[in-house]
């Protein structure tokens, strides 16, 4: 029950990162926009440090190595995915795929669902569609690179998942730290490799920041979940997280919800318990 409620906060807390990051990313190129967000949830995660300790094994430098650079992937291709659209048509794609690959991982791995699970699991990998297509999802039809950015999103955000989950459990914060400071150094190269082409547009600065630092917030509740619960159920759930997006596009922006993602609200909604049986 606290890996799902800790599974359930990382999912709203990477909604509302989306949300700020995909509004940034459509002021100023892409990478202006992560290379705030970045830094800024580095400082968070350094500010954790003192608070929950961290161990820098071997383990958890290279995966937290390693989930740095996913993340640093996961940031760029997601933040451009949405900054491109439909996001009603490629949200779906990648939050599907960012739940297929860890929840793949775990069943290889040996983790076992009770009966409840069973049915669970499947339910809410079709809540993870349904809440995420919005309105004339349909009709709507993406570039193919469009779709391969999705594609590589929802991948780059399994990858990173996985990596951290991989990480000792006795490591503390060490590999959010250890992740979050090579995701930022790869973000500032490439920053300054591509300088000339990054445009004169100016970022969000706060609300790229608010975008960095809640990525950092549900970096550390997934890994706490992780530690207590499945890999496979805590990523299907985690990869509810385009709920926390939709409802504040309705909230701030006054976009429509769909049928099919109340449908899809719903049936996250009994999928979480069925899985809090299991």
């Amino acid at each position: 029950m606290i890996a799902l409620v800790l599974a359930l906060g990382c999912s709203v807390a990477y909604g509302c990162a989306d949300f700020l990051g995909g509004l940034g990313a459509r002021r100023a190129h892409v990478l202006r926009t992560v290379m705030i967000a970045a830094p800024a949830s580095l400082v968070v995660e350094l500010l954790l440090w003192p608070l929950l300790g961290a161990s820098f094994s071997a383990g958890a430098l290279g995966w937290g190595a390693a989930s740095g650079v996913a993340s640093a992937a996961a940031f760029a291709l997601l933040y451009r995915t949405l900054a491109i659209g439909p996001m009603n048509v490629l949200s779906p794609v990648t939050a599907l795929v960012s739940a297929a690959l860890p929840v793949s991982v775990g069943l290889l791995q040996g983790e076992h669902l009770a009966a409840a699970g069973l049915i669970g699991l499947p339910l809410a990998l079709a809540a993870v569609v349904l809440v995420s297509a919005g309105p004339g999802a349909r009709s709507a039809r993406p570039s193919r690179t469009a779709l391969l950015l999705a594609f590589g999103a929802g991948a780059a955000i399994a990858l990173q998942l996985v990596f951290l989950h991989q990480a000792p459990s006795d490591s503390g914060v060490a590999p959010l730290v250890v992740g979050r400071a090579v995701s930022s150094g790869v973000i500032l190269t490439a920053a300054a490799l591509m300088f000339r082409r990054l445009g004169p547009a100016r970022p969000a600065y706060a609300m790229s920041a608010a975008a960095g630092a809640l990525d950092s917030v549900a970096n550390l509740l997934f890994l706490l979940a992780a530690r207590s619960g499945d890999l496979s159920v805590v990523a299907v759930i985690t990869a509810l997280y385009p709920a926390g997006t939709v409802l504040l596009a309705r909230g701030v922006l006054h976009e429509r919800i769909g049928r099919g993602q109340v449908v899809g609200l719903g049936a996250a909604a009994v999928a979480v318990s069925l899985l809090a049986l299991s």
